[in-house]
């Protein structure tokens, strides 16, 4: 991983308005709330978090498919926050989105050939170099050139997220938003997609953000992984490190669900309230996790802890990490 920073957050903010809620202008869905975060040039980071978190809304809000609320987002240094939209054009072909669905991300009524075509013909490259590139970049998702003329429903799960994977690469892209890109596949290709997506890494210098529920899958492909809950990243450290040494309790929550073969080596539950029942029970005014934590103090229900570094490259926003670590 080197050290140049390719995209910059800070204090980014994603709301949406509920719809019904009309003259009620403070009533919003706070998405993406106050985040700081960098994602260096090579590396892979990983988001994780409840379904709900707001993962996929920053990860679109960082590649400007949202507009932002609030905060600046900057790439390669260049703020990039409130380009118009001709700008952003010139961006699609440095960030690309690999989406959770390969079936429904597909166009069902064009072949492999016409969607891999369509990037291609959107950033203006000659039409007479289209299967060149198209057979060089399905040979590189493990595909073949006589599946230019299949369509979607003719492949399977895998192959179609495949398809998707060359979508992306068709531009040559710098960034890549992996939208939780194996929750959709079986367990056996899950890994094979992950292999995939390391090795393009590798080969092709690639830079991903990465969300997904399978925490071992992220310890897997991940250099560095941010925690996330109800809009905020609570911490935020190297792989290795934060499973060796989480300090949040969310994290430890959330590490406390991965099932584990040995009974008696698995880890001991811990008792936190539901989300539903902690919205319902409580008024989240300070941290968002208050009212689900066993260790919350006055000063948890009041004020919202900001992500401190506590360890050397690991961060986490807790006002009480060092008392109950």
């Amino acid at each position: 991983m080197e050290n140049e920073i390719l995209i910059l957050a800070q204090g980014l903010k994603k709301y949406f308005q509920p719809r019904g809620f009309f003259g009620l202008k403070n009533n919003f869905i706070k998405a993406v709330d106050d985040i700081s975060l960098e994602i260096y040039k090579g590396e892979t980071f990983g988001l994780v978090g409840e379904s709900g978190c707001g993962k996929s809304t920053l990860g679109r809000t960082l590649i400007r498919m949202y507009e932002p609320t609030g905060g600046s987002i900057f790439y390669k240094g260049e703020d990039i926050t409130h380009i118009k939209a001709s700008q952003l054009k010139m961006l699609e072909n440095r960030f690309q989105i690999i989406f959770q669905d390969p079936y429904m991300a597909l166009d069902p009524f064009w072949n492999v050939g016409e969607i891999l075509e369509e990037p291609l013909r959107r950033i203006g490259m000659d039409s007479g170099q289209w299967s060149n590139k198209i057979k060089d970049i399905l040979e590189k998702v493990g595909l073949g050139s006589d599946d230019v003329h299949k369509f979607p429903y003719e492949f399977s799960g895998g192959q179609r997220q495949r398809i998707g994977i060359a979508r992306a690469l068709a531009v040559n892209p710098e960034f890549i938003m992996c939208d939780e890109p194996i929750a959709a596949l079986d367990v056996s290709i899950q890994a094979q997609v992950v292999n995939l997506l390391q090795d393009l890494q590798e080969e092709l210098g690639l830079t991903y953000l990465f969300t997904a529920h399978d925490l071992s899958m992220v310890r897997y492909i991940s250099t560095r992984i941010g925690v996330m809950y109800l809009g905020r990243i609570v911490e935020k450290a190297k792989s290795r490190e934060l499973f060796k040494n989480p300090l949040h309790p969310y994290t430890k929550l959330l590490l406390s669900s991965i099932p584990l073969p040995d009974p008696k080596n698995a880890v001991k539950k811990r008792k936190f309230k539901s989300v539903q029942e902690a919205a319902l029970t409580d008024v989240m005014r300070g941290c968002n996790f208050a009212p689900r934590c066993e260790y919350k103090t006055e000063l948890c229900l009041c004020e919202v802890p900001i992500l401190r570094e506590l360890e050397a490259g690991h961060f986490v926003a807790c006002h009480n990490a060092k008392e109950i670590n």
